[in-house]
């Protein structure tokens, strides 16, 4: 699966089942292996001045899907 692949699917939290938002990068530890995804949060009235880029990490995805990736996150 390529960088491409990933960006082009929406991350969803499986608790809330909201659109946590969409990848950007990703951080690859020195194995080579994915240590987390680097998300930009969707924005929303109440957090226009917050810092919308936020972290997933890899032990944190429950199940990469066709078009969704699905997270255990908040």
């Amino acid at each position: 699966m390529n960088l491409s692949d990933l960006q082009s699917k929406k991350v969803i939290s499986v608790s809330t089942g909201r659109n946590i938002g969409n990848i950007i990068d990703v951080c690859i530890t020195e194995e080579g292996m994915i240590d987390f995804l680097i998300i930009e949060q969707n924005k929303n009235l109440f957090s226009l001045n917050k810092d919308n880029i936020a972290k997933i990490n890899w032990n944190e995805i429950s199940k990469i899907g066709e078009d969704v990736i699905l997270v255990k996150k908040d």
